[in-house]
């Protein structure tokens, strides 16, 4: 029986308790898991049965030798922490962002490529059951010709967070960095093509926020929002992160006319509150397939000549060929580990996203976040 691959986990947060429990799925064993909050983290790897903790982060990778590396820090430490691991030789799973810059990503997918390495991006809403029947639609026909995508989403988060990494770019915080990538996973995966152009802007909603309690888990940020009262007694932090962006690109044939490609419209507000649902709708010349949710996690109609939208269920086959797991992040975390460890291993595999989407996904991020568009009108 061969040796199972071993991976060290490098963050304990929300990500990183992820990616451990989808590569043990895998049949990875975990052998080690490193994070900055020592006391946070030594009790996360003793629940997860992990068998060595450290905050040395690069004294584990020296000690332990990895296969795989997991990062499942924010996004301003993967520059240093996934160079390191491709130099000592490890395949590299990643969450998004890659980078904080198009620039420091390209040099990560440049440095695997030369070490011949393998590597996954966390995109994973990739896998949702919702998006695989949607690209299932459109290539039986039933939409026609797509020619436009839309995703709209406002989440009304509150203001008076305390203030960690998702309030500064250089940390890997903004919207752009952290909800475009898996909306840009969903509509590249439903058409099956590639990133032509890209344009758009992005807004800085939230100028400052009071410095609270340090936040550990991603999801905890929310459970510590703070009074006005309660803030107007703190020290407060400036913001520069996006909260809020429209991004417009093409996707499809490279070797086709830019107009042959799907027009892609992204519109996103993290503090603002909408009046409907979240949504994606993709948009072809015989139909249209309406998905309720930011990332299509609800229900999926169709409308094609008929009066009436049809709403679809999901077929049995494309919910028995994913993970069985009800909370969506992790079965997408664990279906992305499922693939990864099988291309390492030199068995078959579908495509899934590698650092070199994360580089052209930064590319994108980069481009919207220059508000290069716009111009302004003499009248």
């Amino acid at each position: 029986m061969p040796t199972p691959l071993r991976a060290l986990i490098l963050g304990a947060g929300y990500a990183g308790q992820g990616h451990a429990l989808a590569l043990r799925l895998a049949g990875v064993e975990i052998t080690g898991m490193a994070s900055r909050t020592a006391d946070v983290g030594e009790k996360i790897a003793a629940s997860l049965q992990i068998p060595r903790y450290s905050a040395d982060w690069r004294g584990l990778l020296t000690e332990l030798k990895p296969d795989i590396v997991a990062v499942g820090t924010p996004g301003g430490t993967h520059l240093e922490m996934i160079s390191a691991a491709l130099e000592a030789g490890c395949h590299v799973l990643a969450d998004k962002p890659l980078a904080t810059t198009a620039a420091d990503a390209r040099t990560l997918h440049e440095l695997a490529q030369a070490r011949g390495l393998k590597t996954a991006y966390a995109a994973s809403y990739w896998y949702q059951p919702q998006a695989l029947f949607a690209r299932e639609l459109v290539a039986a026909g039933v939409l026609g010709k797509v020619v436009e995508i839309e995703a709209v989403s406002h989440f009304n988060w509150p203001s008076l967070m305390p203030f960690g990494w998702p309030h500064r770019l250089e940390t890997g915080g903004g919207r752009l960095n952290n909800n475009f990538p898996h909306l840009l996973a969903i509509s590249q995966n439903i058409v099956q093509g590639e990133i032509l152009a890209a344009m758009g802007e992005s807004r800085n909603d939230l100028k400052r926020t009071p410095i609270g309690q340090a936040v550990h888990d991603f999801r905890d940020f929310a459970k510590q929002v703070m009074s006005p009262e309660e803030a107007a007694k703190l020290k407060w932090a400036e913001v520069n992160s996006d909260w809020s962006y429209t991004a417009l690109l093409r996707i499809g044939d490279p070797q086709k006319p830019l107009d042959e490609a799907v027009s892609v419209t992204f519109r996103h507000s993290a503090l603002r509150r909408g009046r409907y649902h979240d949504y994606m709708a993709v948009y072809g010349e015989k139909g249209t397939l309406h998905v309720d949710g930011t990332y299509m996690q609800g229900p999926m109609y169709l409308k094609t000549d008929g009066p009436t939208w049809e709403e679809l269920a999901i077929p049995l086959a494309i919910r028995d060929s994913l993970p069985d797991e009800v909370d969506h992040t992790q079965r997408n975390w664990n279906q992305l580990a499922r693939e990864f460890v099988a291309d390492i291993q030199g068995q078959p595999h579908p495509r899934y996203l590698t650092f070199r989407d994360g580089w052209i996904y930064q590319e994108v991020i980069d481009t919207v976040r220059s508000n290069a568009c716009w111009q302004r009108l003499e009248t």
